[in-house]
């Protein structure tokens, strides 16, 4: 089962969209350097339909999308809450901050709006620095990904 710890309105999480980030536990990747340890175990309140129902509630006039940090313990899960969104609630975009390098064939992909992966590995830096490895993607009209990780780097 899937659990948050907490979440926060983020405006540099996902480019152009006021972002509620909901921070999930149990993460398996324990990568080194992590800034959120506090993650790793499997802590916090279930992450259910009901919990997204009341954060459209609580955060609907406020957000432009969901994203959903971590998860990886159960990609299935997210893919079922993200699916769930979009028939729910269309007029939100849907994000997943994966820490895994591919994301598992159990999901589908089209279910999300924007797709961040790959661990974070200290000396290459987060997501805004050139040398990352990390890879943000935005579906495209078409329904296929661009690689947007472009657009956090600072010039």
């Amino acid at each position: 089962m899937l659990k948050y710890v907490n979440t926060d309105i983020v405006f540099q999480e996902i480019p152009d969209e006021v972002t509620l980030a909901i921070n999930i536990s149990n993460c398996p990747c324990h990568c080194p350097g992590c800034h959120s340890q506090y993650l790793w175990g499997d802590v916090g309140l279930p992450l259910t339909i009901s919990a997204l129902d009341d954060f459209v509630t609580k955060y609907g006039d406020d957000i432009t999308c969901f994203s959903f940090m971590g998860g990886d313990a159960d990609p299935k899960g997210v893919n079922q809450l993200a699916q769930y969104i979009h028939e729910e609630y269309p007029q939100f975009k849907v994000a997943w901050y994966s820490g895994k390098t591919v994301i598992a064939r159990t999901v589908n992909k089209a279910d999300f709006d924007y797709i961040k992966i790959g661990p974070y590995i200290e000396h290459l830096g987060p997501l805004k620095s050139p040398t990352t490895n990390q890879r943000m993607y935005r579906k495209t009209d078409d329904g296929t990904f661009e690689d947007i990780t472009e657009r956090f780097w600072r010039k």
